[in-house]
């Protein structure tokens, strides 16, 4: 994929966030891997304002290849993409019930099936770490170890995909559970699903993508 349609999908995915609620303002930020390098969203610019030619170009190390400030949370998307080579995008989110569950600094426990979705049987959430800095990565991907997604503390959330599209769709999915999540401590305590049907789950899931 040419640099070029790097910077129109993450352009889009981040006006995408924004229509579906996922952001609003300057909250929130992207990246894609790029040609070996990494595409971010720029710091503090809303994203109604953003061009293509904003989105500011990083090497693995995190050092500005071109462009402007890169986004403060450059340290977890740079992290994260050297983490885990499977991912190939980064999306953060202050959602409102993910954020809500993450000002709980609760994880999110198998209340549905489609918590599998996210890697494992339940949502991680890190402790409380200030925005911006190493610390936040490093909970981050202790958060997110076999995971696609987690809670940031009193923050919001981080969701993973292979390429955009499919963090989107993590994120989209995330966000939904932690407002069933929220919406049934609100009628009482849930149920939640035991290691073993969420094993079946997983082997069900696993079973589908075989055969997609």
């Amino acid at each position: 994929m040419t640099e070029q349609i790097s910077r129109k999908q993450l352009l889009d995915t981040s006006r995408r966030m924004v229509e579906l609620g996922l952001n609003r303002g300057t909250a929130g930020n992207a990246s894609v891997r790029c040609c070996g390098d990494i595409l971010i969203t720029p710091s503090a610019l809303p994203v109604a304002e953003m061009a293509e030619q904003d989105m500011v170009l990083l090497d693995a190390e995190g050092k500005v290849l071109q462009g402007g400030k890169p986004s403060s949370e450059w340290r977890f998307h740079r992290d994260i993409l050297q983490a885990r080579p499977e991912i190939g995008a980064v999306l953060h989110m202050h959602s409102t019930f993910a954020t809500t569950i993450a000002c709980l600094r609760r994880d999110v426990p198998a209340v549905h099936y489609h918590i599998a979705i996210a890697g494992g049987d339940t949502i991680r959430c890190t402790p409380y770490s200030v925005f911006g800095e190493q610390n936040l990565s490093d909970l981050a991907l202790e958060a997110l170890h076999g995971r696609k997604a987690c809670l940031l503390g009193n923050h919001g959330m981080i969701a993973l995909g292979k390429d955009l599209a499919d963090a989107l769709s993590v994120a989209l999915e995330v966000e939904y559970l932690c407002e069933i999540y929220w919406r049934t401590l609100q009628a009482g305590e849930p149920h939640i699903l035991t290691q073993q049907q969420m094993h079946e789950v997983q082997e069900k899931f696993v079973g589908y993508k075989k055969r997609s």
